[in-house]
């Protein structure tokens, strides 16, 4: 399994960014997938999940509003589109999913993170 996360930057206040984060190694469309992010100094947060076909989504609050993620099942990607950025969503942000190995037991995979700067 790999989540090759890509996209992030120095964006301004107010601005833009999309971060694509390409899977591979597991069945794409069959799984669901969550974006985390890490502050400086802070634990790392939940930020958007999405469901495997797209149609589920969940937001944490800070971000409702000015963040949309979707994925396209035939291209293994999903996508985190955020605009009016703020100094607060800095952070590295990482792309995540859990496969099952059993009933039972499961395996946590993580990108290797982008670094989003959101300068004031």
């Amino acid at each position: 399994v790999q989540l090759v996360e890509s996209g992030g930057g120095l964006v301004q206040f107010g601005g833009s960014l999309r971060l694509p984060c390409a899977a591979s190694g597991f069945t794409f469309s069959d799984y669901g997938m969550r974006r985390y992010r890490q502050a400086p100094g802070k634990e790392r947060e939940l930020v958007v999940t999405i469901s495997s076909a797209g149609g589920s989504l969940t937001y944490t609050d800070s971000v409702k509003g000015r963040f949309t993620i979707s994925r396209d099942n035939a291209k293994n990607t999903v996508y985190l589109q955020m605009n009016s950025l703020k100094p607060e969503d800095t952070a590295v942000y990482y792309c995540f999913v859990v496969i099952p190995r059993s009933l039972i037991l499961w395996d946590s995979h993580w990108g290797q993170g982008t670094q989003v700067t959101v300068s004031s």
